[in-house]
């Protein structure tokens, strides 16, 4: 009888230990608030078809909460003031590991009040001038901005934005002076660039390919690791002499610190499942958008990485939003 107690024992223990925990299995147990940061474009595709996909996966409604507003900052605000309890995720871009070091103050911090799940997608930023601008290759680029030192101009969605950080890092790494001109958002940029009002716009390709194709605009260097097929001519800074300059918009999940690591396994789980599925692929590629799926601990890690890389680029042209 003893023996037998001991088995039974022994056996309850083997299953406990190998049964998932109970926060994992019993979550979600109603339906989760994806706050999004910026309500277009890639961020809004990425962030429906994530909802979705999550509804169907978890079997709780997923509900996509638009917050545009302060460069990202509004909408990480609520997502730091939510509950720790896994039911609020923020759908954000770089901002988040850029406005540390471009605001006074901020009424979250990344690193204490965030828990990483996953980055979800990039997509690749080019270089582009306009074509009156006599310059074939980026190192021809270059040649013109050291031989008339701010004479060039390169413009920019604001002060503070990714395309001006992009252009940034190209300026410190080429060690050129250009003017800054910057616009009320990327798109009001883009047409300054297309009337000739701007010589350089770094800029998403997705938004630049058929100003390229259709030779309004000319593509010096992919801002990546790898070309773009559909601009498969306009090689990679690597290619041109300056690997350093790489500019990747990204796109990731977050939930509030504090939530239960089985929670955030589990979030991740059907995330990277949902991403490396090909109609999920297929449906980003159409619009120039490459899923990346990672580990949590991953995207933490490149978080970091992303952070330090912008604060030295911020610090070093001596940029601030107050």
């Amino acid at each position: 009888m003893i023996s037998r107690r001991r088995g039974w024992s022994l056996s309850m223990l083997i299953a406990l230990c190998a049964a998932p925990p109970l926060a994992a299995q019993s979550y979600p147990e109603r339906s989760i608030r994806m706050i999004v940061a910026f309500p277009t474009g890639a961020s809004q595709l990425v962030a429906v078809t994530l909802s979705d996909k999550l509804r169907e996966a978890l079997g709780q409604g997923v509900v996509p909460d638009f917050r545009s507003g302060a460069g990202g900052n509004l909408a990480s605000e609520l997502a730091a003031k939510a509950p720790s309890d896994g039911y609020t995720l923020l759908l954000t871009s770089p901002t988040i590991a850029i406005s540390p070091s471009l605001f006074k103050k901020l009424p979250y911090d990344t690193a204490r009040d965030f828990a990483p799940i996953s980055l979800l997608a990039t997509v690749p930023n080019v270089l582009v001038v306009h074509p009156s601008v006599p310059a074939r290759t980026l190192q021809e680029l270059v040649w013109l901005a050291k031989t008339y030192p701010r004479k060039l101009n390169f413009g920019s969605g604001g002060v503070g934005s990714g395309s001006q950080l992009g252009a940034e890092l190209f300026k410190a790494t080429a060690k050129v002076e250009m003017v800054h001109v910057p616009y009320k958002g990327a798109a009001i940029a883009m047409t300054a660039m297309l009337s000739g009002d701007v010589d350089m716009v770094v800029s998403t390709v997705p938004a630049t390919i058929a100003h390229i194709q259709s030779g309004r605009m000319r593509g010096l260097a992919v801002l990546a690791p790898k070309r773009v097929d559909s601009i498969a001519d306009v090689p990679t800074t690597a290619e041109a002499g300056m690997p350093d300059v790489v500019v990747i918009t990204w796109y990731g999940m977050f939930t509030r610190a504090g939530v239960k690591a089985e929670i955030i396994e589990r979030l991740n789980g059907e995330i990277v499942k949902i991403l490396g599925a090909p109609d999920t692929r297929n449906t980003f590629a159409r619009v120039g958008v490459d899923a990346a799926p990672s580990s949590a601990a991953e995207f933490a890690r490149f978080v970091r990485a992303e952070t330090n890389k912008w604060a030295k680029v911020i610090r070093d042209a001596q940029i601030r939003v107050e």
